[in-house]
């Protein structure tokens, strides 16, 4: 069959914009490692608390995400709204998925960047004294010394609240022990470390389940890859909205490349549930790493695979669908009722507003009918949750 110009013109858009076959993006990873980081993922003992593993916020039917606005870790049951239900630590921030996580050239971390290494040196709350060159190595380390995250809210637990390198690596070094002294787990992982059990630390923990990171969420081929190399059809309505993201939407301004994220910061104004990471309703995202006034209120762009499954959207989880959250990039004073706000709150919205009115995608028109081409395309981003082999 042959080819339409509309099919063309998005073919090379995508081309244009960075995007490659998956395998490109493919990390090196060792086999060993992976299959003991699985049960570390899957482990308690991460948790001071042994409460909470990184499995329980990161699940397959959502997207490797947990379904909820904000994360719920320590001393969660369930999940999904289950889980909101159980006296657990409620997060900031959504939480993201793991799609392509420590892949070639990702190297940005956390909806704020805290852990970045796209000048090529790892930038981290831990300074000059970072255990590790690999960006996905050293965010494996933080996790567990996040109070509601992993720790929970206890008087067992009050010391860690100066929250400084040294409490972290008291953190660490209990992890440690406890998987040393579980032989399940410390066999094989001093085996794939090339260590006694004895001799292994948090590092080697870490190193393990950034492995299985790298092999279980590498990125998988999706219908738009086919389309663009297996010329696999598209459906009318996934070809409209492809043309609209690379085209008159502006998204690809943002979400480029094999990733669909730039992975740098972008303002927009979303809502904030709850408590934010500067206090209730207020979150200043890479601001709080960088001090730099220009990065109040910007957040990393979120990769897209598996969008679909991952609702609800945004750094606060306030935009229940992808239709909200694109409404929201492009008209967000249709989403925010200013009537019902303090002026204090008000004020707030107006800085965000400001900042946002700087980025690359400011104020485009987008009909209801254009949003849901635009959802339609975003489902052909999807690949199934069978890991790639």
């Amino acid at each position: 069959m042959a080819e339409t110009m509309r099919e063309a013109v998005l073919r090379k858009a995508a081309l244009e914009n960075g995007l490659r076959p998956v395998e490109e993006s493919w990390p090196e990873f060792e086999p060993e490692k992976a299959e003991v980081g699985k049960l570390l993922f899957e482990s308690e003992l991460l948790s001071l608390t042994r409460n909470v593993s990184c499995r329980n916020c990161h699940l397959d039917e959502f997207g490797s995400a947990d379904g909820l606005p904000l994360g719920h870790g320590a001393g969660g049951v369930g999940k999904g709204a289950e889980r909101m239900k159980s006296p657990a630590g409620v997060l900031s921030r959504n939480t993201l998925a793991l799609w392509g996580r420590g892949g070639v050239g990702f190297d940005v971390f956390f909806w704020d960047g805290r852990v970045d290494a796209s000048s090529g040196d790892v930038r981290s709350q831990f300074g000059t004294m970072a255990p590790s060159d690999d960006p996905l190595v050293v965010t494996v380390h933080l996790p567990p010394v996040e109070f509601r995250e992993m720790i929970g809210e206890s008087d067992a637990t009050e010391w860690l609240r100066q929250g400084d390198v040294g409490a972290a690596a008291r953190v660490h070094t209990e992890i440690a022990r406890r998987i040393r002294e579980t032989p399940e787990i410390a066999e094989p992982l001093a085996v794939a470390s090339g260590l006694e059990v004895g001799d292994l630390t948090y590092l080697q923990i870490a190193q393990a389940i950034s492995a299985f990171i790298r092999s279980e969420f590498r990125l998988r081929e999706t219908r738009f890859h086919r389309f663009i190399f297996e010329d696999e059809p598209l459906t009318d309505r996934e070809l409209a909205g492809g043309l609209l993201f690379y085209g008159r939407g502006q998204c690809a301004a943002c979400h480029t490349g094999t990733y669909f994220s730039d992975l740098e910061f972008h303002a927009i104004p979303f809502g904030q549930f709850g408590f934010g990471f500067n206090g209730f309703g207020i979150d200043y995202g890479r601001y709080n790493f960088t001090q730099d006034p220009q990065d109040r209120y910007a957040f990393r762009t979120p990769p897209l695979y598996n969008v679909a499954k991952t609702a609800p959207y945004s750094h606060s989880g306030v935009e229940p669908d992808l239709a909200a959250a694109i409404r929201a990039h492009v008209d967000p004073l249709a989403e925010i009722d200013t009537s019902s706000l303090s002026a204090l709150d008000r004020a707030e919205v107006y800085q965000k507003i400001a900042r946002w009115s700087l980025e690359p995608s400011y104020a485009v028109e987008l009909s209801d009918s254009e949003i849901a081409e635009l959802v339609a395309f975003l489902a052909a981003l999807e690949f199934d949750p069978e890991p790639a082999r």
